[in-house]
């Protein structure tokens, strides 16, 4: 079992000795500075770190599906995005014996480099959130908050798309139907593997 941390605690990535002279400070932050690649400047999340955004304090469950091909084609059906991989890994957030949703991480190719989000699922089968916590496109094409914001609340639906209720995204049409297909998969996925809610 993991725990989810409180998504308002911070913890120190670089740690100095007190000793240490405020120049050896600021060459370390200018090494780190300059090590980042502008293409992978949208990482920003660690996969604990998104799970603690969206499930505070909750107690977490690693799963691994080994996915038969009639599950695959199944979730390929629903979803009506291609589904490739016959390995999928979820993540179950409780509090107590109360199933708060269930979280997948897909990881795709934009247009030549790759993205991996994360599609938290209400027990209901209904998009809590999406988290982009990989992106090595440049960073111009990653969506920004506002439109992923608008993903929440959706369920598996043909309201679902670019066509239909999902605005897309100027200068980053990629972008915009890689998270779509993205999160269509997600909740196909949830549907074949995830727990049920109570009627």
């Amino acid at each position: 079992m993991l725990h989810a941390p409180d998504a308002t605690s911070s913890t120190s990535r670089w740690r100095t000795s007190s000793e240490s002279s405020p120049w050896t400070r600021a060459l370390l932050v200018l090494l780190v500075l300059l090590s980042v690649n502008p293409a992978r400047a949208a990482e920003q999340l660690t996969q604990t770190e998104a799970l603690a955004l969206v499930f505070p304090g909750a107690t977490l469950e690693r799963k691994e599906h080994f996915l038969t091909e009639e599950q695959r084609q199944r979730i390929q059906e629903l979803a009506k995005v291609e589904m490739k991989s016959r390995y999928v890994v979820s993540y179950e957030a409780r509090k107590g014996a109360e199933l708060l949703g269930v979280a997948f991480f897909d990881t795709h190719v934009v247009r030549t480099q790759q993205e991996t989000a994360m599609v938290a699922i209400s027990p209901k089968g209904v998009i809590l959130r999406v988290e982009v916590i990989r992106f090595q496109e440049p960073e111009e094409y990653a969506a920004p908050e506002r439109w992923k914001a608008q993903l929440k609340g959706q369920s598996l639906s043909p309201k679902l798309s670019l066509k239909a209720d999902i605005r897309p995204l100027s200068g980053a049409s990629l972008t915009a139907q890689a998270l779509v297909d993205a999160s269509r998969r997600a909740l196909a996925e949830f549907e074949v593997l995830g727990p049920k809610a109570p009627p």
